[in-house]
């Protein structure tokens, strides 16, 4: 499931402010990168299954593994992890609503910290 239309598609920010902030709402980087993309993550455990939401974004600017770059977000997604084959966003996905809830809160309080310090 996409978050269309949360304004962090259209955001930069420094990769370094960008973990701090994300890390804050319980999305975190770890080892969800490459020298041009990043990915955050918040894992949801509930009775229906194991969920994760998703930011994905690339650099713009400079090297993620050099933890100087300048990431443009994209848009979020809401996956559901299958094991052992990992984690579907189709459109036939059912979710929660109150997960869903939840994660357009997260993205917006997230959306308006960035918007305080995005390129």
């Amino acid at each position: 499931m996409k978050f269309e239309n949360t304004g962090l598609e259209k955001m930069k920010a420094d990769l370094n402010r960008l973990d701090d902030l994300m890390d804050s709402y319980g999305l975190v980087r770890a080892g969800q990168w490459d020298y041009e993309r990043v990915t955050y993550d918040r894992k949801f455990v509930l009775k229906e299954g194991t969920y994760y939401l998703r930011v994905f974004g690339y650099a713009s600017e400079g090297d993620v593994g050099a933890d100087e770059a300048v990431i443009q977000l994209m848009t979020p997604a809401l996956g559901k992890h299958y094991y052992p084959h990992g984690v579907e966003y189709g459109e036939d996905e059912v979710y929660p609503k109150t997960l869903v809830s939840q994660c357009e809160k997260i993205l917006a309080n997230v959306s308006a910290e960035i918007e305080k310090f995005s390129n």
